[in-house]
């Protein structure tokens, strides 16, 4: 394969499997006794914490997806906040500033969002990259475990289908290769992995994606339930649209072959607040990724 080379955007952390490999890493290595941890989060944040007999509980957010109230934390207690699209933060450093080195950054959203230093963060690529599997970590507490390196080529079948044959053929696939990154032990990212994201040019990345995003926002934020802030710096990882209709403009851009992620259905199961209920059913993460140019945003945006 002919890939570019180039360098890590993260070239200074550790490189791990996934986010939420990366998420436990941090908890053994800081030996945390319990953790607070946001109803508005994918369940597969909740793996680590499972597998370590970690106890947790839930907080919740507000209108600005900023914790409603913190919590005084004992001394081996941890605080986790999700900067939820790229876009927040601002609150991260709020946050950092509040804790310290109690509180830990799930960065899975936010790729390009700056580490603060000594703060442990992690990031995850395959919500930006077509990738496999891999995630970075930031941490100034290290295990001295010797981890085996993954080898990604069994979970490629998706992307390459997605190439030849289109999303759609590709799909059966993705979900059989995120229920093979369920429950896996920790390892150091991949040499395909590493090879692939090598080859990124995330300047142009950069710019692609802050251009799409800022074409939805000036069409849709009169009408967006989200008030979202103009970080000029910021590269999201979607475009949050939230909307009462948002569960009906879901099936109806489906109707139309535009598949829109949904974040993240386990919260309506937990018996979560209303409004972490209302995102999770009405949030529509538009994408905005590097692949799409002016025509794809004009043809969601029109469909909308």
């Amino acid at each position: 394969m002919e890939l570019r080379k180039g360098e890590h955007y993260h070239r200074n952390a550790l490189r791990l499997n996934t986010g939420r490999n990366c998420f436990e890493y941090i908890l053994r290595a800081r030996n945390y006794k319990h953790v607070w941890i946001p109803y508005y989060t994918c369940e597969v944040m909740l793996e680590p914490l499972t597998k370590l007999h970690i106890p947790h509980s839930f907080y919740k957010i507000n209108d600005q997806l900023a914790p409603k109230d913190l919590p005084k934390l004992s001394g081996n207690e941890a605080f986790i906040y999700t900067n939820y699209y790229g876009l927040k933060q601002r609150i991260v450093e709020q946050l950092a500033s509040h804790y310290g080195q109690q509180l830990i950054v799930d960065n899975s959203q936010a790729f390009f969002a700056p580490h603060i230093d000594g703060i442990d963060t992690f990031y995850t690529a395959r919500k930006f990259f077509g990738v496999p599997d891999g995630a970075y970590l930031y941490t100034e507490e290290t295990l001295d475990d010797e981890f085996p390196q993954d080898v990604s080529v069994d979970r490629m079948s998706h992307l390459l289908k997605r190439i030849e044959s289109g999303a759609e053929n590709g799909y059966v696939d993705y979900q059989a290769h995120e229920e093979m990154l369920c429950n896996q032990p920790i390892k150091r990212m991949s040499q395909l992995t590493e090879r692939l994201l090598e080859s990124i040019d995330y300047k142009k990345v950069q710019h692609q994606r802050r251009e799409n995003f800022q074409f939805l926002n000036d069409a849709l934020k009169g009408t967006n339930g989200l008030s979202l802030e103009e970080l000029e710096d910021a590269i999201p990882m979607v475009y949050p649209y939230l909307s009462n209709k948002g569960a009906e403009i879901r099936h109806l851009l489906q109707q139309q072959r535009i598949y829109i992620a949904s974040y993240w259905p386990n919260v309506e199961n937990w018996n979560s607040p209303t409004w972490e209920q209302h995102l999770a059913k009405n949030m529509l993460p538009l994408p905005i990724d590097q692949r799409y140019g002016e025509i794809e945003i004009k043809k969601i945006l029109n469909k909308i």
